[in-house]
């Protein structure tokens, strides 16, 4: 079937947002890539509808402040930054940013009594992992995080030996959380969005069945609920994981955002002795920018072909190609959103996308129960 419009790439314009979602806070989000963080060395970002100056000090601390300063509201990124403290361009003020801690007021006299060090910049706690600055942001009106060990636990990547290669891919959305997120876990759209001779064909399409169970989280009154696909042999239409023999896949969506997926398969060993493991992960992650927009970013690592010749190169490439796809397909719909239409979900493949909207209310609401009494089957076609 020939294309509509075959290589034509739909441009949003900026100021005509999608319609917005509300976001969660009081968790950890990705910020930006680490490595972009040079000792000394500031960027800017937008994290939940708030801009972000996130840095490294010369002693090689991660830090994220609030852009704006407290006094009158200047960007604290239009200012100085020497390694140690942040510089407001305005008046001149000073600030440890790891802590936010005001160090001087240059217009203080001795006839002032403001001591300077009870001023606080809006500092957020911030993490190294997995190649990224995770920033928690906390709800409106929580106050300055000072216990960092009463937050919860950095979102990591999960390996299964300690030698391994990896890869990282990001794309921006101009769309809202939800719409990234409830497109991150359809389950049909493999055959047509990410149509390609190196992954799946149109007449690939067949009826699936897979278990999925509720994953519930009671020590954190349901932080990170989530439901799981249970251990199932990955698609046969799916040519990659052909390759792999016989793998074994699983799949996790956690609130807010989190996607894990695990591959693993063993060797065959000799006089049936367990042959050696062999394993793919990765953790996919859906980040509101703002209300109306937000950012994908993708990390894996894996073992399954260490020492295969630029196999890191071709999974940048290929993944690459994935997710631009995905990228694409979220710039169109966005186009269509944009008079915010009233939308459908059906059953069986849309399920998951009905049990993340109600665990994101329960979340956000503190009402109801998981929208998964137990285990269940679904079936479509894809």
């Amino acid at each position: 079937m020939k294309p509509i419009r075959a290589g034509q790439l739909v441009q949003l314009p900026a100021d005509r947002p999608g319609p917005p979602a509300e976001m969660i806070f009081g968790e950890w989000y990705p910020a930006l890539r680490s490595d972009a963080l040079r000792r000394s060395g500031t960027a800017v970002t937008t994290l939940l509808g708030i801009p972000m100056l996130l840095g490294r000090t010369a002693g090689g601390a991660l830090f994220a402040l609030r852009d704006l300063c407290p006094h009158r509201g200047i960007p604290l990124s239009a200012g100085w930054f020497d390694g140690e403290t942040v510089q407001c361009k305005y008046h001149g003020w000073r600030f440890e940013p790891c802590s936010g801690r005001c160090e001087e007021i240059p217009s203080l006299t001795s006839h002032d009594n403001l001591e300077p060090a009870k001023i606080f910049a809006n500092a957020f706690p911030v993490a190294e992992r997995d190649g990224y600055a995770w920033v928690y942001v906390p709800p409106a009106g929580a106050g300055r995080v000072t216990d960092a060990a009463a937050l919860p636990a950095v979102p990591e990547l999960p390996t299964f030996s300690e030698r391994f290669r990896s890869a990282h891919l990001s794309a921006e959305l101009p769309c809202n959380v939800d719409h990234g997120i409830i497109g991150l876990m359809d389950p049909a759209h493999g055959p047509f969005v990410h149509r390609a001779w190196w992954w799946r064909s149109a007449a690939s399409i067949h009826e699936k069945t897979k278990k999925f169970e509720p994953i519930e989280d009671r020590e954190n009154h349901g932080r990170n609920a989530g439901f799981r696909m249970s251990p199932h042999a990955p698609s046969s239409n799916s040519a990659p994981y052909r390759l792999l023999g016989r793998p074994e896949t699983t799949i996790d969506f956690v609130l807010p955002n989190r996607r894990f997926e695990t591959v693993v398969v063993r060797n065959e060993g000799a006089a049936g002795a367990k042959g050696r493991l062999r394993w793919f992960s990765s953790l996919t992650t859906v980040t509101p920018v703002t209300a109306s927009t937000c950012r994908i970013d993708v990390v894996a690592a894996w073992d399954i072909g260490y020492y295969v010749p630029l196999v890191t190169t071709l999974a940048r490439y290929f993944g690459a190609r994935f997710v631009a796809q995905d990228q694409q397909t979220m710039i169109e719909q966005a186009q269509g959103l944009r008079s915010n239409p009233g939308l459908m979900l059906i059953d069986d493949a849309d399920k998951p996308a009905k049990w993340y909207f109600a665990l994101k209310q329960r979340r956000l609401t503190g009402l109801g129960e998981h929208p998964l009494a137990g285990p269940v089957e679904l079936h479509w076609r894809s």
